[in-house]
């Protein structure tokens, strides 16, 4: 139970004010918008994408289990913030 609280923790932490969270404020905010399909929609899209990080982290922990997947995790997340920062700093030139 304890692990289900944490993977709970953190993902509702990473989701908070992310890109995804305030695309779906934009589609809700329309007018003539229904909030509860917007609402369904995100969830299906969260389940779905969510469901491919479990599948592609279980085959990756059979078929790369001598590499360190967590440095490989972390390698791309200091990849992905360097390349924002030079995407920011780029076009605030």
């Amino acid at each position: 139970m304890l692990k289900l609280a944490a993977v709970f923790a953190a993902v509702f932490i990473a989701e908070l004010g992310d890109k995804t969270q305030l695309a779906v404020l934009l589609f809700s905010s329309g007018k003539d918008v229904n909030p509860y399909l917007v609402f369904f929609a995100a969830s299906a899209a969260l389940v779905l994408a969510t469901g491919l990080a479990v599948l592609a982290g279980n085959l990756g922990a059979r078929y790369l289990d001598m590499l360190p997947l967590k440095l490989i995790a972390g390698i791309g997340f200091i990849a992905i913030g360097a390349w924002s920062l030079f995407e920011h700093f780029r076009n605030a030139a």
